[in-house]
């Protein structure tokens, strides 16, 4: 019997970094990262918490990349996966001069004392230095030659705008210093041929230019990128000159120009957020007195850290959210991101924040991996391969457990699971701050602490985290607590386990109480006074910008501030939000997600089908077979109330039911325009349909008693069907007008019947408007008044049903009236168009309309 040879076991390995030797067995696999915990610790900021990961693999042993930020090389190459062996040189985090790592064979490994280097004077080939003097027994011993000058290096100028770099997560330590090439020109971007490469996918694959001017001096050009290059937090129209501590942002990288070097600053997620002395009021009941929602608010928050917002109800927790995430600035005082002035530069900075609303922000009906797919082609640069987005999809979806659910409809999930789903849609872009609003509302206890552990998680993983929420169920997995009181104020901040031992109570329904029934208790004053805001707030000496006296970067007066009060913002000015498609390629993305997720909706469906069939079977019975003076015009106002409620019944829920999503796609780059005119194209063309089948069910094979048989210019049931399609369409613009118009979408159906009997009334068929002052002049903005005189026109209803109403000059038998007429309910449309465009502005965020 011949014995099959035995599975050879991978090598025993040694892995030597600066920080130490391990010794690889291939028993168990070694994790590399900035995690304390993993096997190969690195303590650099390139470095990923969860880098890179070494397994054996059969007779070797495999490297593989765990989706790090800055990258893996293995033997001079990027790499996913990578079989090494003994010889193999591995770098993390820079190909250049990111921390290395070497294995070795335990038996050819060099002795573990290596000999003394060799003096200086033998790297030089120079003499040696003489012997010191002999001297006498008993004589000291002369001292030893004074240790030779360190060498000093110019003081390399701090990035502008940052306060005190050396507390952030990001400017502390350059991720990579490149001395800058004699070239003229060095290029940035996401491709592999760009002289600086930036692994991430919100860059486009050629981005920017760094130029050399024949002065010596530099400037910055944008390559005509999606998500826009930035030069101090303000986006770069074309090209901009750069001068030393410039920041130039691309992405998630920021560069400062230093001499003849080029320092790299990457934004891997460990940023702190400080907030100092915010505070916001609104205008109080008829203009009179300001309302405080916020009052003199502050508070640090470290990076990695999970923050929940607790509070009773008015006591500003939504306005904090909008103050903290750059939607609603604060009126007066400074929030800081990582060092850096939030409201000044959000421009830049916006696209590494993520915010979670309480209600869902996907389409419904779609798939959870279909919903993700299309937020991933929205929010990346066009040039991004389908592989590249449907590889950051299956991350998020892997990240957050969401694997056994990636085929279903988000419907079909529970609350926990949807609220997942929204979280992953935020992490695609991999933001450094995540809020969230309210995540567990509605769900029961279980699915409570399932959410929040899960956000512990994404903190653990490298982002700070910022919740807030009315439950207290799950607060002991947060870091820091922040109770705010009535009136906007602070009345704690710390850990959560002290909480309840600081306010002296022993549940927390007591303590919302003691909120209401003491409204006059000064809980801000107690707490500013209390050990716990020296220790949290006051003595937080790590935190950005709270250092030192004076207002440093981060703390002077913006633009527009008052004299002699610094950090406060005058009206902000925030550049157009970068757009990661052209608005052609966002039209066609739009029409694809809207197409699907309609398509998904049986009840739609349903109703679409249904409506153009018993509207045209109900004019069909009132026509007859022929149209005479009883018939006539009963069947052409069926048809104008048909095509009216087939337009509006399309478009009257779409905008509202839709809002918060719009508004949250807008803030990250959506044009409005693009997302306006793809429900213009998709309702547009089912509207349409529906028109010409509601025509044809109605007047196919029926006799219209047209003069001669001829419409105007057209033969009848063609011009009968035009005036109707394009009748269905401007109602259909006109229930945008009322779907944008409206807060809640339970109000749409009433104002859809509303809608219907005003067509009715004014549309001509029942009353004489012809010289009435007023009514006149209100149904010239009323469709069907158009719609009809077209029909009438066609088929000449004056003479077939003589009398006042019917002889309205709109009705006549003309080329000239029946154009006049259709020509109308084009400027309709169009009319309606830039209304719906106006209220849609008005529904975005406030620092996007300023």
């Amino acid at each position: 019997m011949v014995e099959r040879p035995e599975a050879q076991a991978a090598p025993e390995l040694v892995l030597e970094t600066d920080g130490g030797v391990t010794v690889m067995s291939p028993g168990r696999t070694y994790h590399i990262g900035r995690d304390p915990l993993s096997e190969v610790h690195l303590d650099d900021a390139r470095v990923s918490w969860h880098h890179a990961v070494l397994r054996p693999d059969g007779d070797h042993w495999t490297l593989e990349d765990e989706h790090s930020t800055n990258g893996t090389w293995a033997d001079g190459r990027r790499v996913r996966a990578w079989g090494v062996g003994p010889g193999s040189v591995l770098r993390f985090g820079s190909a250049a001069d990111g921390p290395c790592a070497v294995l070795l064979d335990p038996a050819a490994r060099p002795p573990a004392a290596p000999p003394p280097p060799p003096p200086p004077y033998a790297a030089r080939g120079a003499a040696p230095p003489p012997a010191p003097p002999p001297y006498a027994p008993g004589d000291a011993p002369p001292p030893p030659p004074p240790p030779p000058p360190a060498p000093r290096r110019a003081a390399a100028p701090a990035p502008r705008g940052v306060a005190n770099p050396r507390l952030t997560g990001t400017f502390s330590r350059p991720s990579a210093v490149r001395a800058l090439p004699a070239r003229p020109a060095v290029r940035i971007g996401r491709a592999p041929d760009n002289d600086i490469v930036i692994d991430d996918l919100i860059v486009s694959r050629r981005h920017a230019e760094l130029r050399a001017l024949p002065d010596g001096r530099y400037e910055i050009a944008d390559l005509g990128s999606h998500n826009g290059v930035f030069l101090n937090g303000t986006r770069v129209a074309d090209t901009a000159p750069v001068a030393p501590g410039d920041i130039v942002g691309i992405g998630r990288s920021a560069f400062c120009l230093v001499g003849d070097q080029l320092q790299e600053y990457v934004d891997t997620g460990d940023v702190s957020l400080d907030v100092q002395d915010i505070s916001v009021a609104v205008p109080g009941p008829g203009g009179q007195d300001r309302k405080t929602l916020l009052d003199r608010v502050s508070f640090p928050v470290r990076s990695r850290t999970l923050l929940a917002v607790v509070g009773p109800s008015g006591a500003g927790k939504s306005t904090l959210l909008g103050a903290l995430t750059g939607l609603r600035p604060a009126d007066r005082g400074t929030v800081l991101y990582d060092g850096r002035d939030l409201y000044r530069d959000y421009a830049e900075l916006r696209s590494r924040i993520g915010l979670v609303p309480q209600d869902d922000i996907l389409h419904a009906q779609l798939t959870v991996r279909r919903a993700l797919a299309y937020a991933a082609e929205l929010r990346f640069p066009q040039d991004t391969a389908k592989a590249e987005r449907e590889a950051r999809v299956d991350e998020v979806i892997h990240e957050l457990g969401l694997d056994q659910r990636a085929g279903q409809p988000i419907h079909s999930l529970s609350g926990g699971q949807r609220k997942r789903v929204s979280v992953a849609l935020e992490l695609l872009t991999k933001p450094s701050l995540l809020f969230l609003d309210e995540p567990t509302s509605g769900l029961d206890p279980g699915m409570d602490r399932s959410v929040m552990h899960m956000l512990r998680g994404l903190a653990d993983d490298g982002r700070t985290v910022i919740v807030v929420t009315h439950s207290v169920l799950s607060l002991d997995v947060c870091d820091r607590l922040l109770v705010l009181a009535p009136g906007g104020r602070i009345a704690y901040y710390g850990p959560p386990a002290d909480t309840l031992g600081y306010f002296g109570f022993a549940q927390w329904p007591e303590a919302f109480e003691a909120f209401e029934l003491q409204r006059e208790r000064d809980w801000a004053g107690e707490y500013l006074a209390s050990p716990q805001h020296r220790r949290f707030v006051a003595d937080a000496g790590d935190q950005p910008g709270r250092a030192g006296p004076g207002p440093g970067p981060g703390r002077e007066a913006r633009p527009g501030a008052e004299p002699g009060t610094p950090g406060t913002p005058g009206p902000a000015r925030a550049a157009p939000p970068p757009k990661a498609q052209s608005w052609g390629s966002q039209l066609g993305t739009l029409v694809r997600r809207y197409a699907a997720a309609l398509s998904a909706d049986r009840t739609f469906i349903a109703i679409m089908i249904a409506l153009p069939f018993v509207m045209g079977a109900m004019a069909r019975g009132l026509a007859g077979s022929t149209l005479t003076q009883e018939t006539a015009m009963n069947a052409l106002l069926i048809l104008c109330v048909g095509g009216v409620l087939t337009g509006a019944a399309n478009a009257v829920r779409e905008l509202v039911k839709e809002r918060v999503i719009y508004q949250r796609e807008r803030a990250v780059g959506l044009s409005r325009s693009a997302y306006l005119m793809s429900k213009v194209v998709v309702l547009g063309t089912i509207t349409v349909v529906q028109a010409v089948v509601l025509t044809l069910v109605g007047l196919a094979g029926v006799d219209t008693n047209a003069p001669d048989g001829q419409g105007v210019l057209l033969p009848p049931l063609p011009e009968i069907a035009l005036a109707v399609a394009l009748l269905s369409f401007t109602a259909m613009m006109l229930g945008l007008v009322v779907s944008a118009l409206v807060r809640k979408e339970e109000v749409t159906m009433p104002l859809l019947v509303l809608l219907a009997i005003v067509q009715v009334v004014f549309c001509g068929a029942l009353l004489t408007l012809n010289g009435v002052p007023g009514l006149e002049q209100v149904a010239w903005l009323v469709p069907s008044r158009w719609a009809l005189g077209a029909m009438a026109g066609t088929i000449d209803l004056g003479r077939i049903v003589p009398g006042k109403i019917s002889s309205d000059p709109l009705f006549e038998h003309a080329t000239a009236v029946w154009l006049l007429d259709l020509g109308m309910l084009v400027v309709l449309s169009v009319f309606f168009g830039a209304l719906v465009a106006w209220l849609l502005r008005r529904h975005e965020p406030a620092v996007m309309r300023k």
